[in-house]
């Protein structure tokens, strides 16, 4: 008796993992296939497309009425430096905030706990103010700076929590080899912090790439659009006639995500492993 229990919640757990996944994965292959689909609606008679077809692709890129690649390669530039920038950020203020003692360094661990807990858009008005005064409006400077800082706040205990956990003997073994705080950070610490490094990267990486609301009241003109306000413009301007464009579309803003998930979980496990082994 006590076997057959087990084996039915077993069983009954996968299938309510399957289940899940099915239902996860249902939106994201409808967009898909529908990007394949011919025409341009919305509804479809069935879920496989009887006909497959790339003209949608093809006119993404070279329709004189989109400025698709444009939009595409903004969305990257500003992806990528807020990464590196956030990044650099988080990694020396978590690392000083674990490592050394200074005056006001609790006041400050306090003042971002309370910070991280009003939601981003609460601050849109006093920024949108303080871009323009400063002549940043309509500029991708002025996305890289909000969203690398936006995300310091989101990632700075997930980054000194990963660096409180790592032994301090290594440290201080290096600093009696007559290392410095600099050689001591970039040689060791960061060696080890693949895990958290990868975890801030692609956090900070997807939020650029994805975000709509803050991009859409800070970006004026069409030529400094990001792919997220450019796709909206396309579906509202259209009236939703041009939905399986809009697929396409989509289709092309998750293969950026997902290469670069499935490249940095190959050393999120390397990270792991090789800071359990040193440790």
């Amino acid at each position: 008796m006590v076997r057959r229990s087990t084996k039915f919640r077993v069983a009954a757990s996968y299938l309510f993992l399957a289940a899940v996944v099915c239902w996860s994965l249902y939106p994201a292959a409808w967009v898909v296939l529908s990007s394949f689909k011919p025409g341009k609606s919305l509804y479809s008679e069935t879920f496989i497309p009887r006909t497959f077809t790339l003209d949608h692709y093809i006119e993404l890129f070279n329709s004189k009425s989109l400025m698709f690649s444009t939009w595409y390669l903004n969305t990257f530039k500003v992806a990528i430096f807020s990464m590196l920038l956030s990044t650099l950020l988080v990694t020396l203020s978590a690392y000083a905030l674990s490592r050394f003692r200074f005056r006001g360094r609790k006041a400050a661990l306090s003042l971002m706990l309370v910070l991280g807990m009003f939601p981003g858009f609460m601050s849109m008005v006093a920024v949108y103010i303080l871009l323009m005064q400063l002549g940043l409006l309509n500029t991708h400077l002025a996305l890289i700076i909000v969203y690398s800082f936006g995300a310091v706040i989101f990632n700075l205990f997930v980054a000194k929590g990963f660096f409180d956990t790592l032994p301090k003997g290594i440290e201080e073994a290096a600093r009696i080899d007559g290392a410095g705080n600099f050689r001591v950070f970039t040689r060791i610490m960061l060696p080890l912090s693949k895990p958290m490094l990868v975890f801030v990267a692609l956090t900070t990486f997807t939020g650029a790439w994805v975000d709509f609301i803050f991009a859409s009241l800070v970006l004026r003109t069409k030529e400094k659009w990001t792919v997220a306000v450019g796709l909206y413009d396309m579906v509202n301007s259209y009236q939703n006639a041009y939905f399986t464009l809009f697929a396409a579309g989509a289709v092309f803003i998750a293969i950026p995500i997902t290469l670069l998930f499935m490249y940095l979980q190959r050393h999120f496990v390397d990270g792991l492993t090789a800071g359990a082994n040193k440790g």
